[in-house]
């Protein structure tokens, strides 16, 4: 019998950080990985830290540019066959004041944070509606919650981020509900956009790669938080109806990376 290919995962902003360590666990979990990033050289570097380099396909791509990310899934479809699961973990995190900045300071970190993952997001599904299945993880931030001076344009991008993956729900799942698209907020890491003493993105990897690998359709809509999943609000009605009724309230999950 011959050996079955290793699915493919595209994961956008692989060549340093958050998106370097998703890119070893998960050559470490058997998973082929096309890699996303503007930069040959840090994804060449990402491929020789691998836990399996011969499991990652580095792709040079500006996921900014639709032409030039249609480009890139049409070389991995030859490559390495229909994409299966798709990471959207490319972000800008540019500093600037609203007053002394131009507007195109905002709109292009929007063309990044928001377009690339649109444009993945878009051109994956034309893979994962001819079967019907697929897997979405959306690398997100409550940063438009409570922008910080100075990340604008960041926040205004992220948030719109969050409200494209309720839009993408809304349309896809119904129709297909095997393609489970949720958000996942990694925490502040120790990488260049986030803190010095931030969390290992090691570790942050395997919560979201254990997270990216669950088929489970119950996810969809879901946020996750780190590794624990983060519930709705619930009214005060709702808390009372439950009080009286007996009924258990919904238990958070947590991510049990193997």
């Amino acid at each position: 019998m011959s050996e079955v290919a290793p699915e493919v995962v595209v994961l956008t902003g692989a060549g340093v950080g958050l998106g370097r360590a998703m890119a070893s666990e998960l050559t470490r979990k058997g998973r082929r990985v096309a890699g996303f990033a503007r930069t040959a050289d840090a994804l060449e570097e990402t491929r020789r830290l691998c836990a399996r380099p011969e499991l990652f396909l580095p792709v040079a791509c500006d996921v900014a540019d639709e032409a030039a990310t249609r480009a890139a899934f049409a070389h991995v479809r030859d490559v390495a066959g229909p994409v299966t699961r798709l990471i959207n973990n490319a972000a800008v995190y540019p500093r600037g004041d609203l007053l002394s900045e131009p507007p195109s300071h905002i709109m292009d970190c929007m063309a990044v944070n928001l377009g690339g993952m649109v444009n993945c997001a878009l051109i994956a599904l034309a893979d994962m509606t001819q079967t019907g299945r697929g897997r979405i993880l959306n690398v997100s931030t409550f940063a438009d919650l409570a922008p910080l001076p100075g990340s604008s344009a960041y926040s205004v991008s992220k948030g719109a981020a969050r409200i494209f993956t309720r839009a993408l729900i809304a349309d896809v799942c119904d129709r297909f509900p095997q393609i489970v698209i949720n958000d996942w907020m990694p925490g502040q890491l120790a990488t260049r956009m986030g803190l010095v003493d931030g969390l290992d993105p090691a570790v942050a990897a395997r919560w979201g790669v254990a997270l990216a690998l669950s088929d489970d359709r119950s996810l969809t809509g879901s946020i996750f938080e780190r590794d624990a999943e983060q519930l709705a609000p619930r009214s005060l009605k709702r808390r009372l109806v439950e009080r009286v009724t007996l009924q258990r309230a919904p238990a958070a999950r947590r991510l049990q990376p193997a």
